[in-house]
């Protein structure tokens, strides 16, 4: 099935308790096109990058089976920039700096070709942009994916709202489902959302892993036990990527298939958090995934 990826490509400073790296690749759509190659053979990705954006870049994400005819250069601005400096729990983080550049007037363009798609992942992007992306689209896709963020939740709440209802399945995290329902109770607040649209609904717990909700049905998916995280940043839109590389490959989207590409995100993952930013998605052979997929399998409840 076709797979189009869409959110940020970016630069990012981060410091953690182990160590700074400065100007890194990162974005959503980066991490998530990282993570689904190891289980598709392409994925098509919409975004922006500005004059900054290195070749070097530009061939890590080719590398990784991304179509980049979606991908726009804007030479008159700067690539989106953001710093975040972790606390020593690894759970919480202070954003030091956001530089919005090219995505200050950026209306997605999605290539003639890319108007069908199957699989539609929207990733950490403004609600307006992804909006702009879903009516462009001229066939509805077979499954929509929704990963958002407490700050479009404070700043863009009526146009997350319209997302959300256009929505198959949205993975967010326990404290944002609090927020767009109000319900402490992961169930509860499952069913809230389930009536906003979503069929599917991935709320993510962080190392305690995600539950995953289907009508009244509960999954519990593991993460991978890792003894040292060096960097959380982009585990769940690394997670959100397994999910869309298994989905490129299935014949038909239901509940066994979506369950199953949660596992992988939950592999994948594991790998993400290992290294500074993306760095741990570079390489990782394939028995090692395995390895790690057998191993949540056996946890899966």
């Amino acid at each position: 099935m076709k797979a189009l990826v869409v959110g940020t490509v970016a630069y990012d400073t981060i410091e953690t308790p182990f160590g700074k790296r400065e100007k890194i690749l990162g974005g959503s759509a980066t991490y998530i096109t990282l993570s689904s190659s190891y289980f598709c053979k392409k994925t098509h990705l919409i975004s922006i990058v500005g004059r900054d954006f290195k070749n070097r870049d530009i061939e890590i994400l080719q590398r990784h089976k991304s179509d980049l005819s979606g991908l726009e250069i804007e030479k008159n601005d700067k690539t989106f920039f953001w710093h975040g400096k972790y606390h020593k729990n690894m759970n919480k983080r202070d954003t030091i700096e956001t530089q919005t550049n090219v995505l200050d007037n950026y209306t997605p363009k999605v290539p003639v070709k890319h108007q069908e798609t199957d699989i539609l992942m929207l990733g950490n992007l403004m609600p307006t942009n992804n909006q702009q992306v879903i009516d462009s689209l001229t066939k509805k896709p077979k499954i929509v994916v929704l990963d958002t963020m407490n700050f479009w939740m404070d700043n863009f709440w009526e146009t997350l709202q319209q997302n959300i209802k256009h929505t198959d399945l949205i993975t967010i995290n326990d404290e944002e489902s609090l927020q767009l329902t109000g319900e402490k109770n992961t169930k509860k607040a499952a069913k809230k959302i389930q009536k906003q649209g979503p069929k599917y609904i991935v709320i993510k717990k962080g190392s305690e892993g995600a539950s995953f909700f289907y009508k009244d049905k509960e999954f519990k998916i593991p993460s991978f036990f890792i003894k040292k995280v060096l960097d959380p940043t982009g585990a769940g839109d690394s997670f959100a990527g397994g999910l869309t590389g298994h989905l490129a490959e299935v014949k038909k989207i239901n509940t066994e298939e979506i369950l199953k590409g949660l596992v992988k995100g939950s592999a994948i993952a594991s790998f993400c958090v290992e290294k500074f930013g993306p760095e741990g998605l570079y390489d990782i052979k394939n028995t090692e995934i395995k390895k790690r997929i057998e191993y949540i399998n056996k946890r899966l409840k």
